[in-house]
C-alpha cells in the first residue's frame, strides 16, 4: 500500500514526482517535477447502513480481510460516482441483499491510524428493510439478523462498527454495553 501514500510519478505526464510544499501551501505535497502538477492524498470514504427489520438489525461477518470473520454493519467505499446516500443503499444491498430506506443519519466517523496508513472516513446511516432476501453478500461470510441483546460487541470488526452501533442504541434509546 506504500505506493498509494507515496506516489513515484505522476498521473499527468509520467515524470518522477518530489516533496516539496508549493507555492501558497504549507504542507508539503508530492508535487511533479516537470509539469508541476501536485498529487493530494486523501482518505477513503467508506458508507453504510445499520438495517432493521421487525425490531432486529443486520450485521454481517466479514468474509475477507482486513478482520477477516468479525461482524459490522454492511458498509464499503464509495466510487467516485455516488453520494453517500447511494454508497450506503449499495453496500447494504451487495453485503446483505437487502434494499433499504435511509431512515437517519448515525454518524461521521474518522481516523487516521488506519491498516494501511492513511486514513477514513466512515458515514453510518439507520435504514429501514424494504425489499430483498437476506442473504450473505460480496464481502460477507454470513448475514444475519440480531436483537438488541445479541450484538457480539467482543467480535466487531472495527471502531466505526462500535461507534455506529451506539449510534444507532442511542437514537433508540436503549442503553449500550459499556466501553471495555
Amino acid at each position: 500500500m506504500a505506493a498509494i501514500l507515496d506516489p513515484k510519478f505522476c498521473s499527468q505526464c509520467g515524470a518522477p514526482m518530489t516533496k516539496r510544499v508549493p507555492e501558497g501551501d504549507h504542507r508539503p505535497r508530492h508535487a511533479c517535477s516537470r509539469c508541476g502538477f501536485v498529487h493530494y492524498l486523501d482518505p477513503k470514504v467508506a458508507c453504510g447502513s445499520i438495517p432493521e427489520s421487525d425490531g432486529r438489525i443486520v450485521l454481517i461477518r466479514r468474509n475477507i480481510e482486513p478482520r477477516l470473520g468479525t461482524w459490522t454493519f454492511p458498509c464499503g467505499f464509495m466510487e467516485v460516482d455516488e453520494t453517500v446516500e447511494e454508497a450506503a443503499r449499495r453496500e447494504t444491498k451487495e453485503e446483505t441483499g437487502l434494499a433499504v430506506e435511509l431512515t437517519d443519519p448515525l454518524g461521521t466517523f474518522s481516523y487516521s491510524d488506519t491498516w494501511w496508513g492513511g486514513s477514513i472516513v466512515v458515514v453510518a446511516f439507520a435504514s429501514r428493510v424494504v425489499g430483498g432476501e437476506l442473504c450473505a453478500g460480496t464481502d460477507a461470510g454470513e448475514a444475519r439478523l440480531f436483537r438488541t441483546g445479541e450484538i457480539p460487541w467482543g467480535e466487531l470488526a472495527f471502531r466505526s462498527s462500535v461507534a455506529a452501533l451506539r449510534a444507532w442504541f442511542s437514537r433508540k434509546g436503549i442503553p449500550s454495553p459499556p466501553e471495555a
